[in-house]
């Protein structure tokens, strides 16, 4: 299988924390300081097809992750989330957590997840 999260020790070139079942790995843009993906070990598609121990060795990632950043980068906030599907924003369909560390100094601080979703161009046409 071709899948840059299958084969992330050859795709991703900074990997920073491994358990059983999942990797954490640094996102390579310079934009997003501190950004990872934790990535499940075996091919899941999306998040709803992790197993139990895929979910307790994620949590504990999530756990790692966080005190690692807030060591090295000490950000103000965070958003973490999974894009699921094409309508979702998914197009690596490989299931990954997007760990974004946030600080109060970017130019969109204070603007979460929601915020993008709750424009008023975004409101669906179903009458």
């Amino acid at each position: 299988m071709n899948c840059k999260c299958c084969n992330y020790a050859e795709n991703f070139k900074w990997v920073l924390f491994e358990n059983d079942t999942t990797v954490c790995v640094a996102d390579e843009n310079n934009i997003l300081i501190g950004s990872c993906y934790i990535i499940p070990k075996n091919h899941k598609e999306t998040p709803f097809d992790l197993s139990d121990k895929e979910w307790a060795d994620t949590k504990n990632m999530i756990n790692t992750v966080k005190e690692y950043l807030e060591r090295r980068y000490k950000p103000d906030g965070y958003n973490l989330g999974w894009n699921v599907g094409e309508t979702g924003g998914q197009f690596v369909f490989h299931a990954h957590l997007h760990f974004i560390p946030r600080y109060k100094d970017e130019p969109l601080a204070g603007k979460g997840i929601r915020h993008w979703f709750m424009q008023e161009e975004n409101k669906r046409n179903n009458e």
